[in-house]
C-alpha cells in the first residue's frame, strides 16, 4: 500500500508521533507530582499534536482518492 503524501515530511510524521507520546506519558506523571493544574498543559499539547496527525492522514487521503480518480 502506497503512503499518501500529506503536509508533513515522514520525518516530521516521526517527530510529531514522538511529540505525542512523550506529552501524552508525560500528563499522567505530572499530574501525580505537581499540586496545580499545571499538567492540563501537556495534555492540550498532546492533543493539539494529535489533531496534526489526524489531518495530516484526511490530507494523504483526499491526495490518494485524487490520484486514484485520474487512473
Amino acid at each position: 500500500m502506497q503512503q499518501g503524501s500529506g503536509f508533513l515530511t515522514p520525518r516530521q510524521r516521526r517527530l510529531a508521533w514522538l511529540g505525542f507520546l512523550l506529552a501524552a506519558a508525560q500528563a499522567p506523571v505530572a499530574a501525580k507530582l505537581v499540586s496545580d493544574g499545571s499538567w492540563l498543559f501537556s495534555l492540550v499539547v498532546a492533543l493539539m499534536v494529535a489533531t496534526v496527525i489526524v489531518a495530516d492522514d484526511a490530507a494523504g487521503r483526499v491526495s490518494q482518492d485524487r490520484a486514484r480518480s485520474m487512473e
